[in-house]
């Protein structure tokens, strides 16, 4: 096998590199070359000379770009100072970018009509601006991108690991050419400025297929636009690679694995559901049985499954969705989401009568599921007949490996997670968030999640038949072993992944279950 001695920048495939984000090639150690004389069917590629090859992101490369990859041997420390050098470029680049077309004094001179905006060329500033904003938000690993015009000013923000980050703020003139631009790509009526829209376009950036979800919303000082951008070339994570400790994976695997019934995954939106979902589908057995979902919207697309999409515009909401999908002949059903009774009733009946399904709600806590679809008017005697398993999860970000500052734990930082401090006297070091130029200053990058997760046993299940509260829920699933979202947080500060103030962020504090 061929080796580099010295690598530098010039010899990366800069564009092929982007096409894939920086964790993922630090992870593998991996740089794609450029091969200036060889053959287009064949990709060299530099791996690491200190560790194993990294073939499953060597099989990657190989997908997306379709052709053969030869690995050639360099020393890592130089893998990944290039890697950092050409991720750092391409950001400046796009900064500047930005920085210069948000100076443009004539971006809305040059499309004085709206109407313009159907006939502007690719490289009209405000087509321009649209474009680096989307592949900066992407280079930043950003959610979502906020438009928010206020009085003097329009503001722009990245949603990056849960967390809003002003990036830039356009000049108030730019700001009706903008929206309109965002409109136009989403198929949006760009005359109506009264109304809330909705619309979602596809765009290609560095060899990357993104989907964006637009939100248009009137307000005060002009329309507010999100777009949330989804990344179809990410890898889908399996449920091994979720974070979960082993007595949680052993419990959705059991989930996973039941003939039928009914299992809930719940949080606010971001909280990593749809992700979960994902990762059970694909440990089900879909080459022999029929695995269908109805969402809103179709995320990510996994082979083997009939995935169907809402269209509320024609009538086809989650309840109707649903009742065709169950004509289908479903083994398992995956429903993006319980929003009311009818919906509830069917997935309930659904399990009831043989079928596996997978559904998420939007309640703080795992068992506030069970009071929910109480709420919602289905029987408990049917919510506890068919429930599975209920599942609460949050998204805590992850510390910065380059900054992070270790401390001595104190009793009051295990209190504060409602764990006791004897349990973890054994840990000499946590970790606080510090801020470097590889985070952005935040202290934090990337996002592991904590769960709150437990089966329904048939104690449980008798508390649900006879109608009994949320506190005598908890306090028998506290018998059972349950954790809930700080207890499980915990487990991360003591392996050094976040920080206690981390997981007080996103966890709220719940009831003291007092034991009689």
């Amino acid at each position: 096998m061929r080796t580099v001695a010295r690598l530098t920048v010039d010899q990366v495939d800069v564009q092929r590199a982007l096409a894939f984000q920086l964790p993922q090639l630090r992870q593998g150690c991996l740089v794609p070359l450029l091969d200036r004389d060889s053959d287009s069917d064949v990709m060299h590629v530099a791996v690491s000379a200190d560790r194993p090859l990294p073939w499953p992101l060597m099989d990657d490369v190989r997908r997306k770009f379709g052709c053969e990859v030869i690995p050639v041997l360099a020393p890592e420390e130089q893998i990944l100072l290039v890697l950092n050098q050409v991720f750092d470029m391409a950001s400046a680049s796009a900064e500047k970018m930005l920085e210069d077309l948000v100076e443009e004094g004539d971006l809305v001179r040059e499309i004085e009509e709206v109407g313009d905006l159907l006939e502007a060329d690719d490289d009209a500033p405000v087509i321009r601006l649209v474009n680096t904003l989307i592949s900066q938000a992407l280079k930043d690993r950003a959610s979502d991108i906020h438009i928010e015009p206020f009085e003097k000013e329009v503001k722009v923000r990245f949603r990056i690991d849960g967390v809003l980050h002003t990036v830039v703020h356009p000049p108030k003139g730019v700001q009706a050419a903008l929206i309109s631009r965002i409109k136009v790509m989403a198929g949006l009526d760009i005359a109506e400025k009264r109304h809330p829209q909705d619309g979602r376009f596809r765009v290609r950036i560095a060899g990357r297929d993104v989907d964006v979800r637009v939100s248009v919303l009137p307000t005060a000082f002009g329309e507010r636009v999100v777009l949330r951008l989804l990344d179809r070339g990410m890898r889908m994570l399996t449920l091994t690679e979720l974070g979960m400790s082993d007595a949680q994976l052993k419990l959705i695997r059991r989930a996973v694995h039941a003939p039928h019934g009914i299992a809930l995954v719940t949080g606010p939106t971001g909280s990593g559901k749809s992700t979960t979902l994902y990762a059970a589908l694909m440990e089900v057995d879909r080459k022999n049985r029929n695995v269908m979902t109805i969402e809103d919207p179709i995320e990510y697309q996994l082979e083997g499954v009939g995935q169907m999409q809402v269209q509320p515009k024609i009538g086809v909401d989650f309840a109707t969705g649903l009742r065709s999908i169950l004509r289908q002949d479903p083994d398992i059903v995956m429903i993006g989401e319980i929003r009311d009774l009818e919906t509830a009733e069917i997935a309930i009946q659904a399990s009831l009568t043989g079928h596996l399904v997978f559904a998420t709600l939007h309640t703080n806590d795992a068992l506030s599921s069970i009071v929910r679809l109480q709420d919602m008017g289905v029987e408990s005697y049917l919510v506890a007949s068919s429930l599975l398993l209920v599942q609460a999860q949050r998204l805590v970000r992850r510390l910065c490996p380059h900054c992070r500052r270790a401390r001595e734990p104190r009793a009051e930082d295990w209190l504060a997670l409602n764990v006791d401090p004897g349990r973890f006297s054994h840990v000499q070091t946590i970790y606080d968030a510090v801020g470097c130029a590889h985070c952005m200053q935040t202290g934090y990058w990337g996002r592991i999640a904590i769960y709150e997760m437990t089966m329904i046993s048939d104690a449980l299940r008798n508390l649900i038949h006879e109608g009994k509260g949320l506190l005598a829920l908890r306090r028998q699933a506290r018998k059972e072993g349950m954790q809930s979202l700080r207890e499980d947080g915990a487990r991360h500060v003591e392996a050094g992944l976040t920080t206690v103030d981390e997981v007080l962020r996103v966890a709220r504090e719940e009831a003291v279950v007092v034991e009689a």
